[in-house]
């Protein structure tokens, strides 16, 4: 990657977004946290290192960028290749069910099947109408906590989580979508700390990587908090506990 030169002569959003789609192309990088191609991961990066919402990509594709811009989209995609740092890390943005969050390396980027299952209102399980109190354990950036408050307005929502850091992460977002009266970050260790709460959903994407698959993990795991994905030599440590 010749960076002095692609700052010198790339021009517009569209350029840096070609020029990175080829570096992307002859790297060994693994897409996995939001994107599954070179493309959409380009865009992703370009995007949100100018702050720009993917909706209005189309408006500004062919405008010219500062040499500060190009420096910070250059250095950002070097990080990406060569140090292999997922592109949500970089900007410090990552979307779940349709929301934008804040998340560094305190926290998972988003990544859980469970959007569809919230946005659903948890159909045909339940009843919206009886739901008072929902638990997201092991929360994380709060992002399905956050999505369920979305989902069911005006329920009182536990986000809890054993990571003091992981709950600062988790105030950030709550803040951002100003959900301080609804949703509540809470340290916890599973459920030992919730006694006398009762909650109508309990959601929870715990750890669950094994020793064995922690070891064989694409080096962009390995910038996630590891008290976030592994889970005992079986991977099913916190989930024994939790059905306990």
């Amino acid at each position: 990657m010749n960076k002095k030169s692609a700052v010198e002569g790339l021009v517009t959003i569209k350029d840096l977004i070609r020029w990175g789609y080829s570096q992307l192309n002859q790297a060994d990088v693994y897409y996995g946290h939001g994107t599954d191609n070179a493309l959409d991961e380009i865009f992703m990066l370009v995007l949100a290192s100018l702050r720009l919402q993917p909706d209005e990509a189309d408006k500004f594709l062919d405008c010219r960028l500062t040499v500060e811009e190009k420096n910070l989209i250059v250095e950002q995609l070097d990080k990406r290749i060569n140090q292999r740092v997922p592109t949500a890390y970089l900007t410090h943005e990552a979307w779940f069910a349709g929301f934008p969050f804040y998340v560094d390396e305190r926290v998972l980027i988003p990544r859980s099947p469970l959007a569809e299952l919230i946005d659903a209102q948890f159909a045909p399980w339940v009843d919206p109408e009886n739901v008072d109190r929902i638990l997201d354990l092991c929360t994380g950036s709060a992002c399905i906590a956050i999505a369920c408050a979305y989902a069911f307005p005006g329920v009182e929502i536990d986000a809890a989580d054993i990571s003091e850091d992981a709950l600062e992460v988790a105030k950030t977002n709550i803040g951002r979508h100003d959900l301080g009266e609804q949703v509540e970050a809470i340290k916890s260790d599973l459920l030992n700390d919730l006694q006398g709460r009762h909650y109508d959903i309990i959601v929870c994407n715990p750890p669950y990587v094994s020793a064995e698959e922690m070891q064989a993990l694409p080096q962009e795991y390995r910038h996630e908090p590891r008290l976030a994905l592994q889970s005992g030599q079986d991977g099913l440590d916190i989930v024994k506990r939790i059905l306990k």
